[in-house]
């Protein structure tokens, strides 16, 4: 697969250095990163070079293997790991050598069914003590739309996918609360997105 043949998220491209800002800090004692949901694999070959003291694990469906292999091999790094088979249908908790400690995932939320989000959260309740979680996406805050645009994705989304959709801050706030993680910070990003951290809170 040539550069040009890649699979290519112009969100993901644009989107991935506003939430270096954020993971920066908040990785930056971290060792070993989960990304669940790596997607095209963009997302992986721009923080694991710029991360270069943790561990980057990439994971998604069997079916976006190779297009994730296909950047890494086009923009290696040696923290950077191929993808391990995660579907949050019927997965697990990974049992890697190293243990991930956090958990990064962007553009999930609004695109999986509810049961899966709570089952994303349900594996992030595995992490050890203090294990951070970073969620990018799109969130309501009192039960509103923050903006006409967000509410349009919306449609588009549930027009596409009817258990897809926004997801309410205050449902993944409580979500994460019972999985024994408690919010640690909620940052503004570009376009009327947010990273959510969390902390496992043992």
């Amino acid at each position: 697969m040539n550069s040009s043949a890649l699979p290519f998220s112009q969100a993901c491209e644009n989107n991935q250095a506003p939430i270096f800002e954020v993971l920066q800090t908040v990785f930056s004692d971290r060792a070993h990163v989960l990304e669940i949901g790596s997607g095209t694999g963009q997302h992986s070959v721009y923080f694991a070079p710029r991360l270069p003291h943790l561990l980057w694990q990439t994971s998604d469906l069997a079916e976006n293997h190779t297009g994730i292999q296909a950047w890494h091999a086009a923009h290696p790094a040696p923290n950077l790991r191929p993808p391990l088979e995660l579907d949050l249908s019927c997965s697990e908790w990974p049992k890697l050598a190293t243990p991930p400690d956090a958990i990064f995932t962007s553009n999930t939320c609004h695109i999986v069914a509810w049961p899966l989000v709570q089952k994303l959260f349900a594996l992030a309740g595995h992490l050890p003590d203090q294990g951070v979680l970073a969620v990018y996406g799109p969130f309501n805050y009192g039960w509103k739309f923050t903006s006409d645009s967000n509410r349009a994705f919306d449609a588009w989304l549930r027009a596409r996918d009817p258990h897809s959709g926004i997801r309410h801050f205050e449902d993944i706030e409580a979500l994460a609360r019972k999985h024994g993680l408690a919010l640690q910070q909620d940052q503004a990003m570009p376009a009327n997105n947010r990273v959510l951290v969390f902390r496992k809170i043992d």
